[in-house]
């Protein structure tokens, strides 16, 4: 459901020639990533739920940890994005297409989705070389950092303390931005005596009911300095796959 929602606007932006502007440029490759995303961790979840074994290799484990959360802190910048891209459009109307043009918004959708890759690049070097000598049960539906490196029998404090900062930049860093852009547009809305201003407002409304769902599903999960609390953290875990099945579903809706 998730996949045909996504394609179907993917598709639908790509048609219709009024829509070739650079808010819909970023929501196709947040569309687009919420394919990859979900292809990353829901098909193998499926198959253990039918499956007997319910088994995943360390090498397969460590890729889909990897491409998971990629694809994560890529949504983040796409998020951040789009919502200062709202905020030119809002608070610069004048300026909106010689700031924001085709140019600059396809060099900055390839730069943000490099540094989503390269993020996770730095962790997964560190428990790659972890040893694993005691159980070999992932507590949870694929392979998180936090549940997946408990299991290890060697020290972790320093990926630890990697993924504490690396998650921290990514997901607050991110929050601030959209935190910012939105304060700007609505102190610029409230300067604006018609109800003309509010119907402005309109645009980013969808862009702020999924900026919340995603960011209250996950910034208490991963930015934790000790990874034995996150998994204390068992009713955000919960949150976050209800973030994993029904919040896509909904994020497309609300698109």
């Amino acid at each position: 459901m998730v996949k045909v929602q996504s394609w179907a606007i993917i598709v639908f932006v790509s048609t219709y020639h009024q829509l070739h502007h650079p808010m819909y440029y970023f929501l196709c490759n947040f569309a687009f990533l919420e394919i990859w995303f979900t292809t990353a961790c829901i098909p193998k979840t499926v198959a253990n739920l039918v499956s007997q074994s319910q088994s995943i290799s360390f090498t397969g484990c460590l890729l889909q940890m990897y491409f998971v959360f990629s694809f994560g802190c890529t949504e983040y910048f796409f998020l951040a994005a789009m919502a200062y891209d709202r905020y030119l459009a809002v608070c610069y109307p004048l300026s909106y297409s010689t700031i924001m043009t085709s140019t600059l918004s396809r060099g900055l959708a390839v730069a943000l989705w490099v540094g989503g890759f390269l993020v996770i690049s730095v962790p997964v070097p560190l428990i790659s070389r972890l040893s694993f000598c005691g159980s070999n049960i992932v507590n949870y539906f694929f392979c998180d950092i936090s549940p997946w490196i408990t299991l290890s029998c060697t020290d972790i404090t320093l990926v630890e303390l990697v993924c504490f900062v690396l998650f921290a930049i990514v997901i607050l860093g991110s929050c601030v931005i959209t935190l910012i852009s939105y304060i700007s547009i609505i102190s610029t809305l409230l300067r604006i005596p018609s109800a003309q201003g509010w119907r402005s407002f309109s645009t980013c409304s969808s862009h702020l009911i999924v900026v919340m769902i995603w960011y209250y599903s996950t910034i208490f999960l991963h930015v934790k300095p000790s990874i034995k609390a996150s998994l204390e953290l068992k009713g955000m875990r919960k949150r976050c796959l209800y973030k994993q099945t029904v919040g896509l579903m909904v994020d497309k809706a609300r698109y």
